[in-house]
C-alpha cells in the first residue's frame, strides 16, 4: 500500500466520527442573547405563535368566537364542553378531530367532556383557559410541554385529561410526548358547550 493510499484511509477514518456526531446530535437552538452572554439555557423551538395572547402561566390562546351570558365558571362548577387536539409543533398531527373550531362536529349531539373545575382531572392550562370562557365560545389553546400539559406519569391519559377517544389518536399524542427530540407543544380548539352550576349538596344546576 502506498503511502499517499494510508494517508487517504486514515483522513477518512478521522471525519467518520464526525460526521455520525452530526447526523445523530439533536439541534440546539439557542437565542442571541444567550449565545452572545455564553449561557446556553433550554432551547426554544422555532415555532412562533405571535396572533395568541400569552398568559403570565405560559399558555396561549386565541379565541375564535365569544360565548354569551353572565355564567361566571367558579370552583366546583362542572363545565361540559367539545375538544379537538393537535401537535401543533410536531407536524400538526390530530390527537382528536371533531372538525376544527367553528362548525362541523362542534355543532352536533356528542357525547361531550365533561370536568369539575379544581378536580384537576384535565391538564392545567386547558382548567384554566376554561375558566375564563362562557357557553357558546370557542378559543384556540396552544400548551408547551410540561407542567401545564400532561404529566409522563399518565400516559393512559386516565387521572388527567382529555383522553383521546381513539387507539390511532392515542399513538399519536404519546409518540410526541414521549419524545424529547421534537417539539411537544400542543394545540387544543375548545367549544363550551354549557356550565352547570353547583348546587351545595354535591350535586349540579343544569346550565
Amino acid at each position: 500500500m502506498t503511502t499517499t493510499s494510508l494517508q487517504s484511509q486514515q483522513s477518512r477514518r478521522s471525519i467518520l466520527p464526525l460526521l455520525t456526531g452530526a447526523i445523530f446530535s439533536p439541534p440546539l437552538i439557542a437565542n442571541a442573547e444567550n449565545t452572545a452572554s455564553g449561557k446556553i439555557d433550554t432551547p426554544k423551538f422555532v415555532q412562533q405563535y405571535p396572533d395568541f395572547v400569552e398568559t403570565s402561566e405560559g399558555w396561549s390562546y386565541k379565541d375564535v368566537q365569544a360565548g354569551s351570558g353572565n355564567v361566571a365558571v367558579e370552583d366546583g362548577d362542572r363545565v361540559v364542553f367539545d375538544w379537538s387536539g393537535y401537535t401543533i409543533g410536531y407536524f400538526g398531527r390530530p390527537f382528536e378531530a371533531k372538525g376544527g373550531p367553528q362548525g362541523g362536529a362542534f355543532d352536533k349531539s356528542l357525547d361531550y367532556f365533561r370536568t369539575t373545575i379544581g378536580s384537576h382531572t384535565v391538564i392545567p392550562a386547558l382548567e384554566s383557559a376554561l375558566q375564563t370562557m362562557k357557553p357558546g365560545g370557542v378559543r384556540q389553546i396552544i400548551v408547551p410541554y410540561g407542567p401545564l400539559s400532561y404529566p409522563p406519569t399518565d400516559l393512559d391519559h386516565v387521572a388527567m385529561g382529555p383522553k383521546p377517544t381513539t387507539f390511532s389518536g392515542m399513538r399519536a399524542l404519546n409518540f410526541v410526548l414521549e419524545n424529547p427530540r421534537v417539539d411537544r407543544t400542543l394545540l387544543f380548539n375548545v367549544k363550551i358547550i354549557r356550565v352547570d352550576k353547583k348546587d351545595g349538596k354535591g350535586g349540579f344546576i343544569r346550565g
